[in-house]
């Protein structure tokens, strides 16, 4: 889950060029690169649908061999992960990036391990995703909580509960069959794909907000 920044602070006023080019890095800096993009509503837009997309497969396709389902979703992690570690550098305060680091790492780390061996037990395969799901979801809460300037706050609060509550329920609830596993697995999926999904569109309209509020402040 990423974790946008609010989107335009306050106008106090314009700033002499030497102290904006000192607090601020340079326009081709990897850093700001990536900053920008993780500040982006079709980035997060993009982040979801690929939580969303494969939890409607994996719901629609239910009788799939576990080997396909394990395949799906070790490269649904690999991909979340990109998306939280771009993410990361949406936030400004170096401190504020140590959470989501490490849950891209996670992600990373759990879809390797999905990948490596797809014929691993349901067993296996429920301890994975159930603990990737359980600590990022942590991570997100508290994100959501230390951030101050933290658009849509309780947007994320939520994105972070659901995913404490989903790890939860397939650490303590492990299905005894394939198919159960299938069903468990992408019904989370599709409910934390539509949280994130909130998430785009109330970023979108906070960006939309900052726009059109921008002359005013300029004005006074």
């Amino acid at each position: 889950m990423t974790a946008p920044r609010d989107p335009a602070p306050p106008y106090d006023g314009p700033r002499p060029a030497a102290e904006g080019a000192a607090s601020r890095p340079a326009r081709g800096d990897p850093e700001d690169v990536l900053g920008r993009v993780g500040r982006s509503w079709i980035w997060i837009l993009v982040s979801a649908l690929v939580t969303l997309v494969p939890g409607i497969l994996i719901l629609v396709w239910p009788d799939e061999t576990l080997h396909i389902l394990a395949v799906l979703i070790g490269l649904c992690l690999l991909a979340t992960g990109v998306f939280r570690f771009v993410s990361v550098f949406a936030h400004k305060e170096h401190g504020e990036r140590l959470p989501g680091l490490l849950a891209a790492v996670l992600y990373v780390l759990a879809g390797v391990l999905c990948l490596r061996n797809p014929l691993q037990t349901i067993a296996a395969l429920s301890l994975i995703v159930g603990t990737v799901w359980l600590v990022s979801g942590l991570l997100t809460l508290y994100t959501a909580i230390i951030a101050k300037d933290l658009a849509h706050r309780g947007v994320l609060l939520t994105v972070g509960i659901l995913g404490i509550v989903a790890g939860v329920v397939v650490l303590a609830l492990p299905a005894e069959s394939a198919h159960a596993l299938t069903r468990l697995l992408g019904l989370w999926l599709v409910l934390l794909g539509l949280a994130d999904l909130v998430l785009a569109l109330a970023w979108r309209a906070a960006l939309n907000k900052a726009a059109a509020d921008q002359p005013s402040r300029l004005g006074t």
